[in-house]
């Protein structure tokens, strides 16, 4: 532990809180987090990719900071403030290193040699994830951030943002995370007509949320989320395009029995990754596996 940081305009403190803009970030590679329990989940899940840690003295004893595993600076709620996004912080700010995760790992080759007990090669299709969520052109952080938490949340195996949605390294779309960034890999800058390809390729079903669809109880009924899905989800105001949607097995929306005039893109999209966990659990229950 350094010594108390005291001036809100030395260099540290201002190199910090450039990390809110997307080309501090790219130029980089570094992002801004913020809150206990982001840092607490870092520490836990991904401690290697922290690389400052900066705390009031009394939050570092209120949330147990003393003594994290990474270079920590005590700091005054001045200079916690000039650091930090958000209007009320929560007196604990790190700086972690990006680490974005490739489509192609999200997305591999549909087959792989594999050796055999009796030493033989041969081809096998690789083990696909159950689920996985690909925004395209979500620009809202928030939304993006929620849909990263829910999807980690109903053990989804990734998330790939194309390069027309949000940075997820954006400080609104980390926080709204709170803390999921570090539990599921998330994929940057591929096209949605490369990550759709992609996906087909190793057998995924590919489905769109899209109010033009078949009400989502109907294609859980036909059987369509019980093996590996994708799901894809369009941009919060214009949806996805009809170039988007042809590229997909079926559209699909979420039913409205209230009088809510619509919902709320990252509902829905919660409500379709759990409806895909629920019924890919109850398929491999029904077979025994």
């Amino acid at each position: 532990m350094s010594d108390l940081l005291e001036n809100p305009k030395a260099g540290r403190v201002r190199a910090v809180a450039a990390l809110a803009k997307k080309d501090v970030r790219a130029e980089t590679g570094l992002f801004l987090l913020e809150g206990p329990q982001a840092v607490r989940e870092a520490i836990e899940y991904r401690p290697e990719l922290l690389r400052e840690l900066y705390v009031t003295p009394t939050a570092a004893a209120r949330y147990g900071l003393d003594d994290a595993p990474v270079d920590t600076w005590f700091v005054t709620e001045q200079v916690l403030d000039a650091m930090a996004d958000t209007v009320t912080p929560q007196g604990v700010v790190a700086v972690c290193q990006q680490f974005p995760t490739s489509v192609k790992d999200v997305f591999p080759d549909a087959a792989a040699v594999v050796e055999t007990d009796g030493g033989a090669d041969q081809e096998a299709r690789v083990d696909l994830p159950g689920i996985v969520a690909v925004l395209e052109e979500v620009r809202d952080p928030g939304n993006a951030g929620t849909i990263i938490r829910a999807a980690d949340a109903a053990g989804a195996d990734a998330v790939v943002l194309t390069g027309r949605s949000v940075d997820p390294y954006n400080p609104k779309v980390v926080r709204s995370t709170t803390g999921s960034l570090f539990h599921v890999p998330v994929s940057v800058g591929v096209t949605l007509a490369d990550a759709v390809s992609r996906a087909r390729g190793l057998g995924y079903t590919i489905l769109a949320a899209d109010v033009s669809g078949d009400d989502l109880p109907e294609v859980r009924a036909d059987g369509m989320l019980d093996g590996p899905t994708a799901w894809v989800f369009g941009n919060e105001a214009r949806g996805l395009t009809s170039e988007d949607l042809a590229l997909v097995d079926r559209a699909v929306k979420v039913p409205i029995y209230g009088k809510a005039e619509s919902m709320n893109l990252a509902t829905a999209a919660s409500v379709c990754l759990y409806e895909s966990a629920f019924a890919q659990r109850t398929a491999r229950s029904s077979t025994g596996d």
